[in-house]
């Protein structure tokens, strides 16, 4: 917990490091940020953190989750008021309500932030917000107020992990948990320095990039006034504060202005269209429809809100036993609808009882046959239920009709390259070939295709898959010893060994930062 603490501090140092003047003097106020970063460091800075947290095993990976979460915020990014700035947007397991946005357009968002919500617009709501600050570059200018806050940061992270220490008992994991992403929270808080103007201007921007695509504009008051009931019930003890009003203070007037936005969009002429992709964005023609036809409350969604959530709710919990107990406690009080029954058959298919879990997820197909996200399940449950062949079919016939599908490339090319036999290994490689040259940045799919390569007796794809893995999830140091391994094999060809070379010369100067700043791989220094 201390050393996440450290590496974050580090991060931030560097990051104000990068981007001090040649002079002491701080820079004028008339300065731009943005000449500050370019948006490569921008990136990097983004990519970094997003390393660090996966390292740490604190992002939620799962493929259906992923693209739920991509495909509601690609929607968002597309038609807010800068279109053309790349986003990333990943899920943490954490069950506080939370999100934030940093450099490179890089976003966060809790799944206690999706299991709050009620419904996908006010998902969508917050998401719009975060895109917000980043679209009118609230996080670019807090570049330049770090500079001068690069001590309070320091400090107030490690007070808050000592705090979080000192608090011992049973409770004492929990509380570090908490204290470090509170003070992660902290760092990007006080390097943005949103102003209360920041917060207005994002919520009016945000409010109109709900209804440009297509989703509830009072989905964002809504949602307010479910932290401000949280909040208000926090104070009598009934709920921990939500970690999303230490970041974003809800008042009713800011409820009250939310919902008078609303309505003046829903007022003016032509409101808020149903189709996400009916809008006014310049990079689409005009008229464009390309709406899913699934709903999500009044406006559209992505259709798979409801499967979305139940699906965190059994990743997020501490074990899938948990997470049966938490759906069995709920159905003392009603019979669980088929979202419910979903988020039950996935518990078990984790807590390997997929006997039980297929028998779910065959009513649940049969009543809603086409839904990718149960047909999924159901193929998982079979191939784990002994039922290979009806798995393989299943899964080959998602595959027509979805070929470059990432959840269904993935799930099956994992199952395949459990059976461990040369033919699956090929088989597995072969269905993640149509992802391969956009899945660079993507761990789970190189660890995937490293391991169907290694079992398809190609060690050198394998070795450097492995190695992207390692440094995807913040194990730059041991990317760069396993791509020196990988150099001295005998079957290392010309092709490979300039890929090879050209990988450890990016690699190289990271590790030498990381060293600089006194961070080192611990695994590699215990052997």
């Amino acid at each position: 917990m201390r050393r996440i603490a450290l590496i974050t501090a580090a991060a931030v140092f560097a990051l104000a490091h990068a981007t001090a003047p040649a002079q002491d003097s701080l820079p004028d106020i008339g300065s731009s940020a943005g000449r500050l970063l370019t948006p490569h460091q921008q990136e990097e800075y983004g990519s970094m953190l997003l390393a660090q947290l996966r390292h740490y095993e604190y992002v939620l990976e799962d493929p259906l989750v992923d693209d739920w979460l991509d495909t509601l915020g690609t929607r968002l990014a597309a038609n807010s008021d800068n279109p053309k700035q790349p986003f990333t947007f990943f899920m943490l397991r954490e069950r506080q309500v939370n999100a934030f946005a940093t450099l490179g357009g890089y976003i966060g968002v809790n799944a206690g932030l999706v299991l709050a919500a009620e419904r996908e617009d006010e998902v969508a709501a917050v998401l719009s917000h975060e895109i917000a600050h980043v679209s009118q570059e609230h996080v670019l200018r807090g570049v330049e107020r770090a500079q001068r806050d690069q001590l309070p940061i320091l400090l107030a992270m490690l007070g808050a992990v000592v705090a979080a220490q000192s608090a011992g008992g049973n409770s004492s994991a929990e509380a570090s948990q908490i204290a470090i992403f509170s003070a992660m929270g902290l760092a990007q808080q006080r390097q943005i320095n949103y102003t209360r103007s920041n917060e207005h201007e994002s919520d009016r921007i945000g409010i109109r990039t709900l209804a440009r695509s297509g989703y509830d504009p009072q989905g964002m008051a809504d949602f307010f006034g479910t932290m401000l009931a949280r909040s208000r019930a926090a104070g009598a003890g009934a709920y921990d504060t939500p970690d999303y009003l230490m970041t974003h203070p809800v008042s009713t007037t800011r409820i009250s202005e939310a919902k008078a936005r609303a309505e003046q969009i829903a007022r003016s002429p032509g409101g808020f269209a149903p189709s996400p992709f009916t809008t006014d964005n310049p990079l689409l023609p005009g008229g464009l429809d390309l709406s899913t036809g699934a709903s999500s409350g009044a406006g559209a969604g992505t259709g798979h809100f409801d499967l979305a959530r139940e699906r965190m709710r059994v990743l997020s919990a501490a074990t899938p036993a948990q997470a049966i107990r938490e759906y069995e406690q709920t159905a003392r009080a009603g019979e669980l609808d088929p979202a419910q029954r979903y988020g039950l058959a996935i518990a078990r298919l984790k807590a390997n009882d997929a006997a039980e879990a297929r028998k779910t997820l065959e009513d649940l197909v049969a009543a809603e046959p086409g839904n990718i996200w149960l047909e999924l399940g159901l193929a998982e449950a079979e191939a784990r239920s002994g039922r290979q062949a009806a798995a393989d079919a299943r899964f080959e016939s998602l595959l027509q009709r979805a070929p470059r599908n990432r959840p269904v490339v993935l799930t099956y090319a994992g199952l395949l390259s459990e059976r461990n036999t040369v033919a699956a290994g090929q088989r597995a490689q072969a269905v993640l070939r149509p992802l391969l040259s956009t899945s660079a940045d993507d761990p789970t799919f190189q660890r995937t295709y490293a391991r169907a390569s290694e079992i398809a007796g190609e060690p050198i794809r394998a070795g450097e898959a492995y190695a992207e893995a390692a440094l995807l999830t913040g194990r730059a140091e041991q990317a760069l010893v396993q791509l020196n391994t990988l150099k001295r094999h005998p079957d290392v060809d010309y092709y490979a060994r300039a890929r090879i070379e050209a990988r450890i010369a990016r690699i190289t100067p990271l590790v030498l930062e990381l060293h600089r700043q006194g961070i080192r791989d611990d695994a590699l220094n215990r052997r």
